[in-house]
């Protein structure tokens, strides 16, 4: 059998078995994702606050907090704590005033929210707050809700006609201006018993919109978190992603 005949065959058999198959069976399937923090000494958990910075339109503090207690409730079996946020930045603002400095306040940008960030290095006073909480697992942050502006290339096709009359498609391409928002920071972990750290976890989203579209930033800010709750949680607990699989018969 000649090398042109056996392709001939074989694409043959592929026609014949694709003809066979004509049903489409639709499984569904469950991938286990392991959670990332072992939880299974702690019986409570304390959304702690968070430091948080850049636009004015959104409480990032406070919105965080809200938000991932409410996603603890109905998803982890430990018991959320309901308590005011902590004032991280006064707590960080006194350590430095001891040391003769001031920080920046309000925060708006990463380098003056890096200023901060000792805070989390404390561990008598996470250590303090365990104890006044029954040694819970802390969860705290920092939490950066910016705006953001960029210039894209759009391609699209459109209809023209050439000197003879002939339709035909042609690509053009156009700047466009696109406004957003984007979210970074990270989420800390702190073992309530002992004031450390025990899992820091990065996070950074962003959104862009048409320039004509008028998205209020608060819809963005939770559109963004929407889309990083599923790791957040996945870090805690052990979480299922549902998919489907497709099966010819």
């Amino acid at each position: 059998m000649t090398a042109r005949t056996s392709r001939t065959v074989v694409s043959l058999a592929a026609v014949v078995f694709t003809a066979a198959c004509t049903s489409f069976y639709e499984i569904p399937i469950e991938t286990p994702i392991k959670a990332k923090l072992d939880v299974a000494a702690f019986q409570r958990v304390l959304v702690a606050g968070f430091l948080a910075g850049g636009a004015d339109d959104v409480d990032g503090n406070l919105e965080t907090t809200r938000l991932l207690r409410s996603q603890l409730r109905t998803k982890s079996q430990m018991r959320v704590i309901d308590a005011d946020v902590l004032p991280l930045m006064d707590v960080a603002g006194d350590d430095r005033k001891t040391a003769g400095a001031a920080l920046p306040n309000p925060i708006k940008d990463d380098k003056d929210l890096n200023l901060y960030e000792h805070v989390f290095a404390n561990v008598d006073y996470w250590k303090k707050v365990g104890e006044e909480f029954q040694q819970p697992l802390i969860v705290t942050g920092t939490v950066m809700f910016v705006s953001r502006q960029q210039t894209q290339v759009q391609q699209r096709e459109a209809e023209d006609f050439d000197s003879l009359g002939r339709r035909r498609t042609v690509a053009e391409r156009r700047l466009v201006e696109r406004k957003g928002f984007g979210l970074t920071g990270r989420f800390i972990f702190i073992d309530g018993r002992t004031g450390a750290t025990l899992y820091s976890q990065k996070f950074t989203e962003s959104i862009l919109y048409d320039s004509n579209r008028q998205t209020p930033a608060l819809s963005s800010y939770f559109e963004l978190m929407d889309k990083l709750m599923p790791s957040f949680l996945a870090t805690l607990s052990s979480q299922k992603v549902k998919g489907s699989r497709v099966l010819l018969n």
